[in-house]
Order: C-alpha cells, then sequence, then structure tokens
C-alpha cells in the first residue's frame, strides 16, 4: 500500500511539472497525508511489537523507557531515600528525640 502511493505520488509530481489539470494538483496534499497514515500505523505496530517483546526484560531500550523529566529519572528510589548510615543509626539509638510535656 505504502508504495503504490508513493508512486501515484510521483507521478503526480511528473503531472505538476508538465502542467497539467488542478484536480491533480490538489490531490498531492491527499496522497501525502495518506502516505502519513500508513506510516503512523506502521510505527505504531512496530513500537508496540517491540514493547511486548521486552516486557520480561531485565533492560528496554532507551526510546522504550518512559520519558519524564531528567530529574526524575535521576532522582533516588524510595529505597535509597531510607537508608542510614552506620553513624546515624547510632547517633538516633543513643539521643533519641526528646519529648516534652507542654503546659496548656
Amino acid at each position: 500500500q505504502l508504495d503504490d502511493l508513493k508512486n501515484e505520488l510521483v507521478n503526480l509530481r511528473v503531472a505538476k511539472v508538465t502542467g497539467s489539470a488542478a484536480s491533480k494538483l490538489s490531490k498531492i496534499k491527499v496522497v501525502r497525508k495518506s502516505i502519513a497514515r500508513v506510516l503512523t500505523v506502521i510505527n505504531q505496530t512496530q513500537k508496540a511489537e517491540l514493547r511486548k517483546f521486552y516486557s520480561g526484560k531485565k533492560y528496554l531500550p532507551l526510546d522504550l523507557r518512559t520519558k519524564k523529566t531528567r530529574a526524575i529519572r535521576k532522582r533516588m528510589t524510595k529505597a535509597e531515600e531510607s537508608k542510614v548510615t552506620l553513624r546515624q543509626k547510632k547517633k538516633l539509638t543513643h539521643f533519641p528525640q526528646r519529648k516534652f510535656a507542654v503546659k496548656a
């Protein structure tokens, strides 16, 4: 289907140069848009197949990963954020947060 449309576009462009009817000139846009539609469908199906192929794998190709923002991608995971150093652990156990009784 794509080859047929591309051949038709070539013929229409030749007709444009030779100076033919206006109906053929207006058809160029329609053919270009239909080529774009076909290519869009091809790309979508290709990407869907790739997603299915890599679904269980450990690593994903860069173009299949979620985009988000650079800052979000580089951010620490929840597990990394919650980790506490040995020194900090000792400090927390030996000097816990003091509780104060407040007069009303």
